[in-house]
């Protein structure tokens, strides 16, 4: 795989081509052998991009004082929130 990082969109494309191609049976096996290891560095990119734009993702929640507060997701139980006039 070059070093260029593709966009989730074309990681996910590109597997999709490889899947489709070893499922067919359009190529050998040292080909098949090689495909599906570029395969797994796709998905580990693919993984990587999610967990990164999940998060960035932001929550609106019921806050103590019943006013709609923004909360980070934070996966460590983080308390940090700001409230929405």
């Amino acid at each position: 795989m070059s070093k260029k990082k593709l966009s989730f969109e074309d990681a996910l494309k590109q597997l999709e081509t490889i899947a489709e191609q070893i499922e067919l049976g359009q190529i050998g096996l040292e080909e098949s052998i090689e495909k599906y290891e570029l395969g797994m560095a796709l998905v580990k990119q693919c993984r990587d991009i999610l967990s990164r734009a999940e998060l960035r993702i932001e929550q609106l929640q019921e806050g103590e004082s019943g006013k709609l507060v923004v909360k980070p997701l934070d996966l460590s139980n983080n308390k940090a929130s700001e409230e929405l006039e």
